[in-house]
C-alpha cells in the first residue's frame, strides 16, 4: 500500500518537514485515480499506524494524520432474491455440479469463505448441523490456508434443512468414492466441498462456472453476487417475520446492531406486518 499509493508523492519527505496537507493531498489524488473509499482507507491505516510509531520512538512531536478528512465509506448495493426468486435459483442448482455449495450458501447465510472451508468434522450428520469453525483464505503469492473466522461470534453452529442434509449424505458417499479411485492423486484436506482432486475450490471459479450459469438457467439477472446468496438468506428470513437476533446469530454478526443496519429495507414490511397482527388480535 505504502510502495504503491504513498511513497511516490511522501517518499522524498523528512517526518519532519510532512504536514497535514502533504497527506491530505495524496488522499485527494488517489481519489482523482479513480480508486475505492476503501483503499484509500486502508493505505491511511497504514500510513497512520506508521506515524503513530513514529511519535512514539520521538521521531515526530505529532501526528499529522490525526485531523486528515477521509472519503466517506461506499457501500456496494445490496441485492437478494425474492421468495420465488430463490426458488427458481435453488431448482436451477440441482442441475450444477457444484449447485449443493450454492444450495448451503443460500440456506445457511454463510460466507464464501466459510462454507468453502468446512471439514466433515464440522457435519453432524446425527443431529443435521454445520458448525463455523474457521475461513479459507488464498495468499496473494500463492497457495492457500485456513484462518480464525471473521468475529468471535463467527464461531456458530447453523441446522440444516433435512432436504440438504439429505444431499450432503449423498455428497459425502460420492466423494468417498473418487477418492478411492484416484488414489495417492487425491489431495484429502477432509473438505465438504473440494475440487475433483480435493483441492480448496477458489471464490472465483464458484462464482464463473456455477454461480453465473445458475443465474442464467434460473432466469434471475446477472448483476447478483455470490455473497448476494448471504443477504437473500437473510432478508428471507427477516421478511418471514424471524426474530432479528436469531437471524444476526445465523449471520455470525458481531450484534445485532450491524445486521438492523445491514437489513434496515426489511423492516418497514415487517412494520407493518407486526401492525396488521395487532389489529387482528385487537379487534377481530
Amino acid at each position: 500500500m505504502l510502495r504503491v499509493h504513498v511513497k511516490p508523492k511522501l517518499g522524498n519527505f523528512k517526518l519532519c518537514d510532512l504536514q497535514l496537507l502533504d497527506i491530505q493531498s495524496v488522499y485527494g489524488d488517489l481519489q482523482k485515480s479513480n480508486l475505492s473509499s476503501r483503499t484509500i482507507r486502508y493505505a491511511h491505516s497504514v500510513l497512520s499506524m506508521a506515524l503513530k510509531q513514529a511519535v512514539t520512538w520521538n521521531l515526530l512531536v505529532k501526528n499529522p494524520y490525526s485531523y486528515v478528512d477521509l472519503p466517506r465509506h461506499e457501500k456496494k448495493e445490496m441485492k437478494a432474491f425474492s421468495k420465488e426468486e430463490a426458488k427458481r435459483f435453488i431448482e436451477a442448482a440441482k442441475q450444477d455440479t457444484l449447485g449443493i455449495i450454492l444450495e448451503c450458501a443460500l440456506t445457511t447465510g454463510m460466507r464464501p469463505e466459510e462454507y468453502l472451508a468446512l471439514q466433515w468434522s464440522d457435519i453432524d450428520l446425527n443431529y443435521g448441523t454445520a458448525t463455523v469453525q474457521r475461513a479459507l483464505v488464498w495468499r496473494k503469492g500463492g497457495g492457500w490456508m485456513f484462518k480464525a473466522p471473521k468475529t468471535k461470534s463467527s464461531r456458530r453452529s447453523i441446522p440444516l434443512p433435512l432436504q440438504l442434509l439429505n444431499k450432503i449424505k449423498s455428497h459425502r458417499i460420492r466423494q468417498a468414492e473418487n477418492r478411492l479411485k484416484l488414489g495417492g492423486a487425491y489431495e484429502n484436506n477432509n473438505l465438504v466441498f473440494a475440487t475433483d482432486l480435493g483441492t480448496p475450490i477458489r471464490y472465483g471459479n464458484l462464482d464463473k462456472r456455477h454461480f453465473r450459469p445458475t443465474l442464467k438457467l434460473a432466469d434471475l439477472p446477472t448483476d447478483f453476487r455470490l455473497y448476494d446468496l448471504r443477504h437473500s438468506c437473510a432478508t428471507l428470513l427477516l421478511a418471514a417475520g424471524l426474530n432479528v437476533k436469531v437471524v444476526s446469530e445465523r449471520l455470525g454478526h458481531a450484534n445485532i446492531k450491524m445486521t438492523l443496519e445491514t437489513y434496515a429495507h426489511v423492516l418497514p414490511g415487517m412494520q407493518e406486518d407486526a401492525t396488521n397482527q395487532m389489529a387482528q388480535m385487537l379487534y377481530g
